[in-house]
């Protein structure tokens, strides 16, 4: 037969009810673990494979620049330029290209502080300096000058 538990609570001691909630709670933070590490596998896996599709996705791309540039180079040679001139103006488009490209990536990079206040902070911190200056502890008051810096209190609320 089952026990029916009595009306009245039973009196435990605190140390029982430690033990009791530490128990619960360890239990609780290793079944969280557990299941944020599932979730970041299934999230891992599918982050792989979306990268992958990206990565086969930049290739073809790819792929089709090369021959978009042979078909661009032989329209023009079909409009009647010769066909070095053709390949070397395209040649010469894709170059323009980068170098821009090059160029807004300086411009870009000339941009960076270089995280100037942090290596600043860190070293005076590690030389033992403060860059704020250092106020003079105020004097003691007098014993005229105890009450008279205080002000009102206003009852705005």
């Amino acid at each position: 037969m089952t026990q029916i538990p009595s009306a009245e609570p039973q009196e435990e001691s605190l140390g029982s009810l430690v033990a009791a909630a530490t128990d619960q709670i360890s239990t609780l933070v290793r079944a969280e673990i557990e299941l944020a590490k599932s979730e970041l596998k299934f999230d891992a896996k599918r982050a792989g494979v979306a990268g992958g599709l990206f990565g086969a996705a930049a290739f073809m791309a790819h792929l089709c620049l090369i021959l978009a540039s042979f078909a661009i180079a032989y329209g023009l040679v079909a409009l009647g330029v010769w066909t070095w001139l053709a390949f070397a103006i395209v040649t010469v488009f894709y170059l323009l290209v980068a170098a821009l490209f090059v160029y807004l990536g300086i411009r870009r990079l000339k941009g960076l502080t270089g995280m100037k206040r942090t290596l600043h902070s860190l070293k005076t911190l590690k030389g033992g300096e403060s860059d704020l200056p250092v106020a003079a502890a105020p004097a003691p008051p007098t014993a005229g000058q105890v009450g008279s810096h205080r002000e009102p209190v206003s009852r705005d609320l």
